[in-house]
């Protein structure tokens, strides 16, 4: 899979959690929810959709290296 050149808005990430949310683990998606209340660099914007995007689709080892890449990307300082 190629790497996308769109960048994602705010609102899109925040949309993209709300569609995943009941699919991440419950302390997960409530951190993330708090850390999308922040002003993002584009660039955390792009890596939250990215490991979002079909989450509830992936399997079981797929999901755990999203929700450790998503865990590095909300504990950037």
């Amino acid at each position: 899979m190629g790497e996308c050149k769109l960048d994602h808005s705010q609102a899109d990430v925040l949309q993209k959690w709300a569609d995943q949310q009941t699919f991440l683990p419950k302390a997960l998606a409530e951190q993330i929810h708090v850390f999308l209340q922040k002003e993002l660099p584009q660039s955390t914007l792009n890596g939250l959709f990215h490991a979002l995007k079909k989450y509830d689709l992936a399997e079981e080892s797929e999901r755990e290296a999203r929700n450790k890449k998503l865990l590095d990307l909300i504990s950037l300082p």
